[in-house]
């Protein structure tokens, strides 16, 4: 009697065993969720001056979960940030990625139905633990760039799991030095910005970011500590001031690397024309 029992135990947990061979766990993106990432975006369009844009969230289906408007934005931006997100979520990619597909010459990819496809840049998908479980659209903020920017920090704001490897082709880099300009932000974590200096700027203090500066081409005075004069916030986290009194003088060429921590004031007092840096505010 009691093999039998044994038997009969061991065919139920072979039968649950295999049962859950068959099943994965499912991660599903929830509407508190949904606002985390709008929230995300919201937060990094005001500490950017953004000048609009609207934020759209979609589930693993395409479904519209959560959607934001800002002021200023252009009426159509509220559906094509929608299709970027269902793009992006449907094809399992960054819309970006299809846009340049399309600019390198593949122009057949415009023929597929735009209630799926909406080949722009702006749409990035949300991932958990390795799961796609719905992607974020904006559109109608200062440029396509920007529409990115926001975008991939929207999601970072709940992704979990390894992050995608992020390229910048030369081009692209020399682009943003020409006019220094933010290369990568990935949230509240870190952020790379191509720096170009062709005159003194104001003294800064960062009061939760610190600076990684590495000098490409120029020299510089970089004044670091004592205090700034006139200090005012300009944004949250952030204080201004025309000069530093005091601190350490710094002078920096190119191939130098210097770590500004968060809270200490620093002032470039004298620059070359033109000075480029890599800048990775790390928080």
């Amino acid at each position: 009697m009691k093999t039998k029992i044994s038997l009969a135990a061991l065919i139920v947990l072979s039968a649950a065993l295999f049962a859950n061979a068959q099943t994965v766990d499912k991660k599903t993106l929830t509407i508190e969720g949904a606002k985390k990432v709008i929230a995300g975006a919201v937060t990094y369009a005001k500490k950017n001056n953004a000048p609009g844009g609207v934020i759209a969230v979609v589930d693993e289906g395409g479904n519209l979960m959560a959607l934001e408007r800002l002021d200023g934005t252009f009426a159509a931006g509220a559906n094509i940030s929608i299709g970027k997100a269902r793009t992006a979520v449907l094809f399992k990619r960054p819309t970006k990625a299809f846009e340049d597909i399309i600019k390198n010459g593949r122009t057949a990819m415009v023929a597929l139905p735009d209630a799926y496809f909406t080949p722009l840049q702006g749409g990035v998908p949300i991932t958990i633990d390795g799961q796609i479980v719905g992607a974020v659209g904006v559109s109608g903020a200062a440029s396509a760039q920007q529409d990115e920017e926001l975008a991939m920090t929207a999601a970072a704001a709940v992704s979990r799991g390894p992050a995608p490897v992020t390229y910048f082709d030369s081009a692209k880099v020399s682009a943003a030095f020409d006019k220094g300009a933010v290369l990568f932000n990935q949230g509240e974590n870190y952020m790379v910005h191509a720096s170009r200096r062709e005159k003194p700027g104001m003294a800064e203090i960062h009061t939760k970011d610190a600076d990684i500066v590495h000098v490409l081409d120029g020299t510089a005075t970089l004044i670091t500590g004592g205090t700034a004069i006139d200090a005012k916030v300009t944004e949250p986290d952030e204080l201004r001031g025309s000069a530093i009194s005091g601190g350490e003088a710094h002078q920096l060429k190119k191939g130098d690397v210097i770590i500004v921590p968060a809270g200490m004031p620093h002032w470039f007092k004298e620059v070359s024309n033109p000075f480029l840096y890599y800048v990775v505010k790390a928080r």
